[in-house]
């Protein structure tokens, strides 16, 4: 029974195994291939540059103030918009809070103008002409009759002066009534409007005048970079044009190398040229010449190449620091037929530069995988999106460019190629 028992669980050992085994055939890396190709290269010649940042910049104060936070501190990595110090601003505030009571009280006044008189104004206005009006005439009713008495006798010449003087007042109250009535009935006049709206918009003006200032008594960051100094502090006082740190952009590096005369001649603006950085030899890093300057440095008759280079920040810190050694190829030599492989095919570790080669064309039966085989290489010019390459390479071979990551010699996959990667695409 216990031998029973020992063949069941051993044939189930092997079951489980070739289960296993086969699970792991059906279960091969996948990668992507393209095709090794020949082409007319320039032979590289390698200079020396310095790398530095895109931009390097002072940021200052824009206004007068103590400083309440600070926040740029050396070494950090600050986002274009964030807050690099904030000024106090209580008394700001407050003139703040006065100037748009002002521009308040304008604006109700200027309203009251161009709303003209209320119909209760202008009803009063009707009501004072009317008793004008019966006063008027009740004195040039007395005067009349007074007239009459003179002519008579009944009166004296000195009781018509005063009815004539009474008459007069009437009419003079009269005319003033309905004057008043008018002027209340046509509003107010448009030069004492456009009075009040100058006033308006002038106090309008001064709120935003102040709401500037609050807004530049916080300094904030010009563009994503790193904060390279500090120049005050928590307390300090400053005034307008004072610097409050230094940034520099680090998401893109210049790279400058003095050529020589013939150099500057063959290069070319937005030629894709290799670049290493001895401090990032795990990243291969292209560029494009940005810019060559025309003039000589006097001493060294040599010409500035500018190249600019993408940088890449891992964890807000970029691997290009600024300051450090580069060195760069630059296609400048007598052209040479030399073989070439997409830049994703290059695996770096540790400075050694290599690819993997599948030991078939892709294609045909796969259900065993095909046999990867690393080759050590060595780097030559850039060529758009693609690299010249010395090693045991020819045309016609294919290199992994996609799953590469995690192989090594003699790892067996399985293989897909893609045209749109393919070297000589």
């Amino acid at each position: 029974m216990f031998r029973s028992i020992f063949y069941a669980l051993l044939w189930a050992g092997i079951a489980s195994w070739g289960l296993t085994t086969q699970g792991q055939q059906t279960a091969l890396p996948r990668v992507v291939v393209a095709r090794v190709v020949e082409q007319q290269v320039a032979t590289g010649q390698r200079f020396i540059g310095t790398v530095m940042p895109d931009r390097r910049v002072t940021v200052g104060v824009a206004v007068t103030g103590r400083v309440a936070e600070y926040m740029a501190r050396a070494g950090q990595w600050m986002q274009a918009g964030e807050p690099l110090a904030r000024l106090h601003t209580d008394t700001l505030e407050i003139e703040l809070a006065a100037a748009k009571a002002e521009a308040e009280f304008n604006r109700q006044a200027l309203l009251e103008l161009e709303n003209g008189s209320r119909p209760e104004e202008i009803e009063e206005a009707r009501a004072a002409v009317m008793a004008a009006r019966a006063v008027q005439e009740a004195a040039q009713a007395n005067l009349q009759r007074l007239r009459q008495l003179v002519a008579s006798g009944a009166a004296t010449a000195s009781d018509l002066e005063a009815a004539e003087e009474r008459a007069n007042t009437a009419n003079s109250q009269l005319a003033a009534a309905e004057a008043v009535f008018r002027r209340v009935v046509a509003g107010q006049r448009e030069e004492r409007i456009a009075q009040a709206r100058a006033r308006w918009e002038l106090s309008q003006h001064q709120v935003r005048l102040i709401e500037d200032r609050i807004a530049k008594s916080t300094v904030i960051a010009p563009f994503a970079g790193v904060v390279t100094t500090e120049w005050t502090e928590r307390g300090a006082w400053v005034t307008t044009g004072d610097p409050v740190c230094e940034m520099a952009d680090l998401k893109t590096v210049k790279i400058e190398i003095p050529v020589p005369v013939e150099v500057a001649q063959s290069v070319r603006i937005g030629q894709t040229v290799r670049v290493e950085i001895p401090d990032a030899a795990d990243l291969l890093a292209t560029g494009q010449i940005e810019r060559i300057v025309p003039v000589a440095d006097p001493r060294a008759r040599t010409f500035p190449v500018i190249i600019r280079v993408q940088n890449h920040i891992e964890e807000g810190l970029p691997r290009f620091l600024a300051g450090v050694m580069a060195r760069v190829e630059l296609p400048s030599g007598p052209p040479i037929r030399a073989p070439l492989v997409p830049k994703d095919a290059l695996v770096l570790n540790s400075g050694r530069c290599s690819v993997f080669v599948v030991d078939s064309p892709p294609g045909g039966d796969q259900n065993d995988g095909v046999e990867v085989t690393e080759i050590p290489v060595e780097l030559g010019v850039s060529v758009d999106d693609l690299v010249q390459v010395r090693g045991d390479l020819h045309d016609g071979q294919y290199v992994v460019v996609l799953g590469n990551e995690r192989l090594i010699d003699g790892t067996r996959v399985r293989v897909e190629i893609s045209e749109s990667m393919q070297a000589g695409s």
